[in-house]
């Protein structure tokens, strides 16, 4: 077995970091996390963009993770600089965009003390994330960080947020680096292809509302095959609107703000919604006027 040299906290993140391919990192340097950003300096490739507040390296990250479909990354400070990011996380939540941002802690010796700009991570923003958790061991780096990669991109993909204690960053482990996270493909089953062609061959006015993530130029193409085999209107959910060709035969209009009223119509008038990745939430349901709740 190969013997592993110590690395500092910091050193073992921005490793997994690299491990799991990340290239891009956006963030306000703090001095919560030195050793982190000390590594960050020694790894060239990583592109580190600074941001003038928080809020601005997170929706940074946001938007990384909305064109790429990996996760976005952004490190802040604690207390007002994690208080700053908070905006970007919410939407990070809402639009379910892969984002992992960590966050500079108090010492671990200080936690419960009234330590300057000291907050509880887990309840701050516990309900605007998919997980938050904090590394108090660096030898549990890679683990964690791993972790947080497939949080972030599992099911419905969102925010993760762990919280880097200063001196854990500083502190030395001998661990070895974990390969990259692979996400596991999902897929309709068989059934469920064989109920969607028995439910659109039945049906006279049927629509097709698209939203959701992951989604990417393959998929917009195969949606468009598939609506001008079916011959089926295809309306967007809420700021989906470019997942098909919008001069596409096919394309019915946007279920979001200020929905037209002749979509308004075409939705109330459909005998079969057929809805792929999107939530019917506040917009796309013109304020659940549109949808009622499925009975038997």
């Amino acid at each position: 077995m190969p013997v592993v040299e110590p690395r500092s906290g910091g050193r073992i993140l921005v490793d997994a970091l690299v491990a799991n391919h990340v290239d891009r990192v956006f963030c306000v340097p703090g001095e919560s996390y030195l050793d982190a950003l000390d590594a960050l300096y020694d790894t060239p490739s990583i592109d580190v963009c600074v941001a003038r507040n928080e809020g601005g390296a997170a929706y940074m990250a946001d938007a990384h993770g909305k064109l790429t479909g990996r996760p976005g990354i952004c490190f802040v400070t604690r207390g007002p600089g994690a208080a700053n990011a908070s905006g970007g996380l919410h939407m990070a939540r809402q639009d379910s965009t892969p984002l992992i941002m960590f966050v500079g802690q108090v010492a671990r010796g200080h936690l419960g003390r009234e330590a300057f700009q000291e907050i509880d991570y887990r309840q701050m923003f516990g309900q605007v994330t998919k997980w938050v958790a904090q590394i108090d061991d660096p030898s549990r780096i890679p683990e964690l960080v791993n972790r947080a990669f497939a949080t972030a991109t599992s099911g419905r993909p969102g925010p993760v947020v762990l919280a880097v204690p200063e001196d854990m960053l500083a502190d030395t482990a001998a661990v070895a680096d974990l390969p990259a996270w692979q996400p596991v493909a999902t897929h309709p089953a068989a059934g469920d292809v064989v109920r969607a062609v028995e439910a659109l061959s039945s049906s006279a006015r049927p629509l097709v509302v698209v939203g959701g993530k992951p989604w990417g130029e393959q998929a917009r193409l195969d949606l468009e095959r598939f609506a001008s085999a079916w011959d089926v209107p295809v309306a967007t959910s809420f700021r989906c609107q470019d997942y098909i060709d919008n001069d596409h035969p096919s394309y019915a209009g946007d279920l979001g703000i200020a929905i037209s009223p002749a979509l308004t119509q075409r939705v109330k008038d459909a005998d079969l919604l057929l809805v792929v990745g999107a939530r019917l939430g506040e917009f796309t349901t013109r304020g659940y006027s549109l949808v009622d709740i499925p009975r038997p």
